[in-house]
């Protein structure tokens, strides 16, 4: 028995993927689409994932549950299937998934936003040994991971093998790379005061950057306070630092430079999902081609926008980033679209504006380039949670995120180690667990 749709008289919107692109596509749906037709929307999730903050979960400064949202409780009259997309038939209008069994859904108009995830591969061995940074699981993974280290760290009684377990290796600097090792330093030094034989000059993140600043995305002197910041406080910055090799001690850097860590933290490389490589659509790096109205070129009724597409912006000529900011204005043009298509009135080129960017570099400060201003310290970390706290969806959710960051300000981390290993573990499940850390955190090599 499948999960196969049967038609009825009502007309099929489906959307395939639920980041920040395609719920957005469908609550600006809900609002304007006449009842005769219906809204689907497949995701792996039934949430969204606020994914600047996870290096704050990472940090202990906020609990996971605050850094998503469920989409139902985003969505009214949208129907969720929580499903994993294996292919779409374009010729045959219909998107095959995998959920409990197999199913397929026929579409008169398919969105794809489903965005990309993280390149494990894109160094030799970061696939075995490094801890990426993209889903809520890989941030408690992290944070349980960091809290084993210093654990391990109190009982080791040789000294070369406890500076090497509180040694931590940041890979990328961009934003999720500069800010994961801002919170982590932070969290570090706060921690450490419970750890009777780690200090806070035991404790070094180093954080490698293959291009001649950090955080490219920003202008040159953000990315040069960033920098001075952290050297300020003690974080080992390297630049042109590319990394060729990730193994059970460190990194391996192209010049033949070894820099040693227990934790290797992964923040760079992407790629498609992987039913959108067998789809029978035109694509550039992986990434789908559409016009300046997000139709993807050459198929009836398909539309593309967010991280998995090439969309021209024509404010610039240029095509947009991959940015929740970017998805969400897009998320808005595309779904006016879709209806002026569906009326027979002519689509809009999608152009925007970008408002800006901005970055958390820890110890309450931030980079902040907005509108043409660039400033940065104290007043841009408030900047920055503003920016994030307006984006959390309902009230409830906003206070509680607003209470957790007042109450960080003020307490230390927890420092608990979550274990989440199932009651009734045999002995030799337990002894798995301790020789394979990316299940537990307790051990990577």
């Amino acid at each position: 028995m499948t999960g196969t749709l049967q038609r009825t008289d009502r007309r099929h919107v489906v959307i395939v993927g639920g980041g920040f692109a395609g719920v957005n596509v469908a609550r600006r749906l809900e609002k304007r689409l006449g009842r005769d037709w219906e809204i689907y929307l497949l995701s792996e999730e039934n949430y969204l994932t606020y994914k600047p903050l996870l290096p704050e979960v990472v940090g202990a400064s906020i609990l996971p549950g605050n850094v998503v949202a469920p989409l139902r409780q985003m969505t009214d009259r949208t129907r969720l299937r929580m499903v994993r997309v294996d292919g779409v038939d374009v010729g045959a209008k219909t998107v095959h998934y995998r959920g409990r069994e197999p199913g397929s859904l026929q579409y008169d108009e398919l969105v794809l936003a489903c965005g990309q995830r993280p390149r494990v591969d894109l160094v030799e061995g970061m696939d075995r040994y490094g801890n990426p940074l993209a889903t809520v699981g890989d941030a408690l993974h992290l944070r349980n991971r960091i809290l084993a280290r210093l654990e391990q760290a109190t009982i080791e009684p040789d000294k070369a093998t406890r500076d090497w377990l509180t040694r931590f290796v940041v890979v990328g600097g961009g934003f999720s790379g500069v800010e994961v090792a801002g919170e982590l330093f932070d969290f570090l030094c706060a921690a450490v005061r419970y750890y009777k034989n780690v200090a806070a000059q035991d404790c070094r993140v180093t954080l490698l950057h293959a291009g001649d600043r950090l955080l490219p995305e920003l202008s040159a002197r953000l990315g040069e306070v960033a920098g001075k910041n952290f050297a300020k406080r003690g974080i080992d910055v390297r630049l042109d630092a590319r990394a060729v090799q990730v193994d059970a001690d460190g990194v391996t850097l192209e010049n033949g430079e070894r820099i040693g860590g227990g934790t290797v933290i992964t923040t760079i490389g992407t790629q498609p999902q992987p039913f959108a490589d067998a789809v029978d659509l035109p694509k550039d790096r992986g990434r789908f081609v559409t016009g300046p109205d997000m139709r993807v070129e050459g198929a009836d009724g398909v539309w593309a926008l967010g991280d998995c597409a090439l969309v021209p912006n024509a404010w610039d000529g240029e095509y947009s980033p991959p940015t929740a900011q970017f998805a969400e204005r897009q998320a808005r043009m595309l779904a006016d679209n879709l209806l002026a298509s569906t009326a027979g009135r002519e689509a809009r080129d999608f152009r925007y504006r970008p408002r800006g960017q901005l970055a958390s570099i820890g110890h309450t400060k931030a980079v902040v380039e907005l509108r043409g201003l660039r400033f940065s310290g104290f007043v841009a970390w408030l900047v920055w949670r503003a920016f994030y706290l307006v984006r959390i969806p309902t009230f409830a959710r906003k206070a509680r995120l607003y209470l957790e960051w007042t109450w960080a300000m003020f307490f230390p981390p927890d420092v608990a180690h979550m274990n989440f290993d199932r009651t009734g573990m045999t002995s030799s499940a337990v002894e798995r667990r301790h020789d394979a850390p990316n299940e537990s955190g307790q051990e990577t090599g």
